[in-house]
């Protein structure tokens, strides 16, 4: 297999859009063309992440019309991926794997998605449909459901009285939030407190309004090209050192929902072919849906012992100049959730900060980054591991 690198990142700010899907991809993707120092014609497959767009605007097949918005030639493949919230993780993985083959030397890969305009309603249907229809969907879990019912197992797993452990909820979400302040791509850039998370209205026994991250609309794209060819186009390439992906089934099925099964065998993959420990990672993007996931990803990650994950959050070791920096963009809890996007926008930050661009909240000396996408009721996980 040949080393592959991004050469070049694009991201449109995330939050409340009047643009359309096309629109948004098309501004991240150019972004992304323009800092790899090549044209559009020089892209030989396009892969793109969405999930919702059949929902939103009706859209399904959209790759296509991505590729004829860019400019691309009719003899340039384009495909659209649906991993639930991880399709754009999943775009990245299937590209790396076709550019480390040798099939193809340059991939744009992105993610777009527009959820805002939906409603709650609506947004709470769709999002449903990502779960299991007949024993989940069916008797009316949503996913603040599936994650109240992990912040219950976790409490009385470890033993942590569940008042202190929604107190160390809360702190991620304020470490988040502190992150996204200094993120101008951000959907939520406002600092809050502790005191402001616990007097939340309640959504899902325990989590409460500011543990729950938001809908948004946005769009992310990167380049990925072999290495010969990257060291044509930029001087500051990020290599892919290694990726996994683990699948489960439905909630029922999965053993321990606090330690997911298709997230520890997609890390270990990850790890095992970058040649890694999880002692390395300096920095991390991971799927913070909620603010209990932050938590218990962080373990199955290996980032800190089981039934320890909010313990270090509440000393402060997950922040940025801490043991390891999780969610210096402000993760999807401050930065936003566009569902295809997401896993390419943790992309777009990692890349950035390994390129040393991230201004105030750039983590000092980062060489070696990961990114951990969730898609579904914990059955479709997606690591990628980055490096300089």
């Amino acid at each position: 297999m040949r080393k592959v690198a991004v050469v070049g990142v694009g991201m449109t700010k995330f939050g409340p859009s009047e643009k359309t899907q096309v629109e948004m991809f098309a501004e991240a993707a150019l972004e992304a063309i323009d800092g790899s120092n090549i044209e559009t014609r020089d892209i030989q497959a396009l892969f793109v992440g969405n999930a919702l767009g059949g929902f939103v605007e009706g859209q399904f097949n959209i790759a296509p019309l991505l590729a004829s918005e860019l400019g691309l030639s009719a003899d340039t493949p384009s495909n659209r991926f649906e991993g639930a919230c991880a399709s754009g993780s999943v775009a990245i993985r299937d590209a790396f794997m076709l550019v480390a083959a040798g099939y193809h030397d340059l991939v744009l890969v992105g993610g777009t998605e527009r959820c805002t305009v939906m409603g709650t309603p609506m947004a709470t249907r769709t999002f449903a449909m990502a779960s299991d229809s007949r024993y989940e969907e069916f008797n009316g879990i949503t996913f603040p459901g599936v994650f109240a019912m992990v912040a219950h197992l976790y409490s009385q797993k470890y033993g942590i009285p569940l008042k202190k452990l929604k107190e160390r909820m809360a702190m991620v979400a304020v470490k988040n939030h502190k992150n996204g302040t200094m993120n101008p791509l951000a959907h939520f850039q406002k600092e809050i407190t502790v005191e402001t998370v616990l007097k939340g209205f309640m959504v899902a026994d325990p989590l409460q309004l500011l543990d729950c991250c938001p809908f948004s609309d946005g769009a992310a794209a990167i380049v990925l090209a072999s290495e010969e060819v990257a060291k044509k186009l930029t001087d500051k390439p990020v290599y892919i050192r290694g990726v996994g992906q683990g699948s489960a089934g439905p909630l029922y099925r999965q053993k321990d929902l606090t330690v997911p099964a298709a997230r520890v065998a997609a890390a270990k993959q990850a790890y095992g072919m970058a040649g890694v420990k999880p002692s390395d990672i300096d920095v991390v993007e991971l799927h913070d849906c909620f603010t209990i996931a932050e938590i218990v990803a962080s373990e199955a990650l290996g980032l800190f012992e089981y039934g320890t994950g909010s313990e270090a959050v509440e000393r402060g070791e997950s922040q940025i100049g801490g043991r390891v920096a999780i969610n210096p963009s402000g993760g999807l809890k401050a930065k936003g959730h566009p569902i295809g996007a997401t896993g390419v926008a943790q992309a777009y930050e990692i890349v950035k900060q390994l390129r040393g661009e991230c201004g105030a909240r750039q983590v000092k000396g980062a060489k070696l980054g990961l990114t951990d996408t969730l898609g579904g009721d914990l059955a479709t996980m997606v690591n990628i591991i980055y490096g300089i």
